[in-house]
């Protein structure tokens, strides 16, 4: 074929047409094409890499939080500071037991109730020690904070003075490796416990806190005998379902302001929900991810001008080529649209192979790093949206260079 012949085909441009013309002037510059290529490869693994983690350990946060009671509502006395003092004494509406009996029996939206006392020390048993915490709790903790039994028997009773504990799994595992802790006797600053049962494993919680490393006591056990007060550190609480967070609550508030005679619109205690804690890890989450995403995109946008760089370059190489199709027929136009492709499939190209690289490097760093990953279609098709806005932007400046040359003068280029 004749090249008059080749170029009076190209008037009729149909998209197919010119992905095969702009596919052939890719290849007589197969390295630049390569490099150019790789800038948006690297660029699109880089964001949906960042987005996977960040999506991942989102998930990893609500799963997390899950294990640790969806429903739970949590209660604390709210020890305020005025003039960077801490306020003590009558000022501070201490939490007590009769809190707790109150919301046990009056409120409508809470499913189980338990008051709390805690205290961190060094546990020795059978010539091992541990640091760990024991708490204080009465049975229905379990059931609140969604604890499971794997040995044993758990302990009874609202007002249960017996020294006896349940272990979590890494207490009992550092405490009795390989034997069974049912029925051994660890001792707590001297005071002896009865271990009379055992955990089932939780993990780590999504604020890093090993859900496993506790002791459960019964309440007034550790409240008098181990710490020796009256007073009840926080309290917790399991809704009757997710839906009726919200209202306990309210619920919470109201009751415990009737008993002190408070207003129902007082700050003395704190009441807070799981979805809560969920909420502001998840936003901080999602700060981070739209951090890393812009830090990746930045990527793209530099191998975005990497290929405006490149298509300048061929236009100024192919100046007699362009004025050689101006002359037998070829429209602005239609150069313009050739350039344009040309720019378009570098990226489309660059996308789609990024995408199986990001891919790839996603369960690289889950394999390797142990972190969470969770790769999500929108990133993939706001990644592969982005390359083409890319190509179209970057390559339409050449393209309309190309386009605008006058016929005669780039006849005459050399």
């Amino acid at each position: 074929m004749t090249i008059e012949a080749h170029f009076s085909k190209f008037i009729a441009m149909s998209p197919i047409a010119l992905l095969r013309i702009a596919f052939r002037a890719l290849l007589r510059n197969r390295v630049r094409t390569f490099l150019s290529v790789l800038g948006i490869v690297i660029g699109v693994a880089a964001v949906i890499t960042m987005v996977a983690i960040g999506e991942g350990s989102k998930q990893s946060i609500k799963e997390q939080i899950g294990n640790l009671g969806a429903n739970v509502v949590m209660i604390f006395p709210n020890n305020r500071t005025v003039g960077g003092v801490r306020m003590e004494g009558a000022s501070v509406q201490l939490l007590t037991v009769s809190d707790a009996q109150a919301l046990k029996k009056n409120a409508m939206y809470l499913s189980a109730v338990s008051p709390i006392v805690s205290a961190r020390g060094q546990v020795v048993a059978a010539g091992a020690n541990w640091p760990t915490s024991i708490t204080g709790v009465w049975p229905e903790y379990l059931r609140i904070r969604n604890y499971e039994l794997e040995d044993g028997i758990m302990f009874e009773g609202e007002e249960n003075m017996s020294k006896v504990c349940v272990l979590g799994k890494t207490v009992a595992e550092n405490l009795f490796p390989g034997t069974s802790p049912i029925g051994q006797t660890i001792r707590y600053r001297n005071i002896p416990f009865k271990v009379i049962g055992t955990l089932k494993g939780k993990g780590i919680a999504g604020v890093g806190q090993d859900q496993d490393d506790i002791i459960l006591a019964p309440f007034s056990a550790v409240q008098r005998r181990v710490l020796a007060t009256t007073n009840v550190q926080s309290m917790n609480a399991a809704a009757i379902n997710e839906q009726s967070a919200a209202l306990a609550v309210e619920e919470i508030r109201e009751i415990l302001s009737e008993l002190r005679k408070l207003p129902p619109d007082n700050e003395a205690f704190r009441i807070q929900t799981q979805q809560e804690i969920l909420d502001t890890l998840s936003s901080t989450a999602n700060l981070l991810t739209t951090i890393f995403a812009a830090v990746a995109i930045i990527s793209l946008v530099v191998g975005g001008i990497g290929i405006m760089n490149i298509m300048y370059v061929s236009v100024t190489e192919r100046t007699r080529e362009i004025g050689l199709r101006m002359a037998i027929g070829a429209k602005g136009l239609d150069i313009l649209m050739q350039f344009l492709f040309e720019a378009i499939l570098i990226c489309l190209t660059g996308g789609f192979l990024g995408i199986m690289l990001g891919y790839c490097s996603s369960y690289l760093v889950k394999y390797f790093a142990g972190w969470p990953v969770s790769i999500t279609v929108s990133s993939i098709f706001v990644s592969f949206g982005f390359c083409f806005f890319i190509g179209v932007f970057f390559g339409w400046y050449p393209a309309r260079k190309a386009a605008r040359l006058d016929p005669i003068e780039a006849l005459r280029y050399e």
